[in-house]
């Protein structure tokens, strides 16, 4: 074989293997994702604690109304009722007292009566919700604690009432 012939067939295979190679192209690496930012706020475990007690909207209800002459805990009541008793779950030392309370119409004797049987009704629905008999008292003022001293129906809905009062949170 003569020289020519043999540059010729070392080109023919160059071209040849040229043709077969792959060219790949170099892309530059991806950055590497932002780490995920951290939080110091502690995580909330769903339990209520003492500052609730004051931003919560549910536990900020203290009051239950109550219709004449009535001891019955009303429907719209119970989500407030569902919520005080988590936080006496969750806060096993707080301490509530349910003053119960009634309009001016009726003698002082029965007064004193419907306060303290609406009293023990929130109480009940407390118990059925989950909160513990121990941490809740119950205290009637029948009609000696009006917060409206009018005379008419209007004055009369705001006396019906039992109020939900936290003696340690």
């Amino acid at each position: 074989m003569n020289n020519v012939t043999r540059i010729a067939l070392v080109a023919a295979c160059a071209v040849a293997l040229s043709a077969c190679s792959k060219k790949v192209k170099e892309e530059p690496a991806a950055p590497a994702p932002a780490p995920a930012p951290t939080t110091t706020a502690p995580v909330s475990d769903g339990r209520y604690g003492p500052s609730d007690l004051d931003t919560d909207a549910c536990l900020r209800q203290r009051t239950v109304y109550f219709d004449f002459d009535q001891d019955a805990v009303k429907p719209e009541f119970l989500a407030i009722m569902a919520c005080h008793a988590k936080y006496l779950r969750d806060r096993p030392e707080s301490r509530i007292t349910l003053e119960g309370n009634a309009d001016e119409r009726g003698t002082r004797e029965y007064n004193l009566g419907l306060g303290e049987r609406r009293g023990n009704a929130v109480s009940a629905a407390l118990q059925a919700a989950g909160g513990s008999a121990a941490q809740l008292t119950v205290v009637s003022y029948g009609e000696e604690r009006p917060v409206c001293t009018q005379s008419n129906e209007e004055c009369w809905q705001k006396n019906r009432r039992v109020e939900i009062v936290y003696t340690a949170r």
